[in-house]
């Protein structure tokens, strides 16, 4: 069995935090050692939790949007390695989702990422994966932080999450459907 095989069953297997979840954990990832482009959002909803399958709602049908991308090259993990910050559904909270479970990230996004040696690109998604991965270089909030993506990269690419909530942020920031999901796209596809 290869490290990877092993690493995936190792998380599907997970039950850190089963007391604090709302439903039995259901670890939602994917990617193989050849996964070029690593996405880290949030942590899977409700409809992700039950399907088993990453971005398989609203959202990911907007995120493959952005990519410019289908759903067949979105979900060959020779693409796109998919690691949430939390790996099941962490329940719902008074205006969307609760956070990410932190144990997630805690005891296996340095082994994933170690994993993934052909990584070119990780796309950040979302306030949780940017402050993790970003810590003090990140902007006084989202907005800013998505507007200066240039910043981050070779190594990331930041992104607002791609939910339905958000529509009333994408009216606002016009530029970012206008401009950045351009260059989000030439990037994708040069990697891909």
């Amino acid at each position: 069995m290869s490290y990877k095989i092993k690493l995936i069953t190792e998380i599907e297997s997970c039950v850190a935090c089963k007391k604090q979840l709302p439903q039995k954990p259901r670890p939602v990832v994917s990617f193989s050692l050849s996964s070029k482009i690593i996405i880290i959002g949030q942590a899977p909803g409700i409809k992700v939790h039950n399907s088993g399958v990453p971005w398989d709602d609203a959202s990911g049908k907007r995120l493959r949007g952005w990519l410019g991308v289908s759903s067949e090259q979105f979900y060959n993990n020779k693409n796109f390695g998919i690691v949430p910050m939390g790996f099941c559904y962490p329940g719902k909270g008074k205006s969307g989702d609760l956070p990410p479970r932190p144990e997630c990230a805690e005891l296996w996004m340095d082994r994933v990422l170690k994993t993934l040696k052909k990584r070119e690109l990780i796309i950040l998604i979302g306030q949780y994966a940017q402050n993790y991965f970003l810590n003090d270089l990140k902007k006084k909030n989202l907005t800013e932080t998505v507007k200066s993506y240039r910043e981050y990269l070779p190594d990331y690419f930041v992104l607002p999450h791609p939910s339905p909530r958000n529509n009333i942020w994408l009216r606002k920031n016009s530029w970012f459907e206008q401009r950045t999901v351009a260059e989000l796209q030439r990037l994708i596809n040069n990697i891909i």
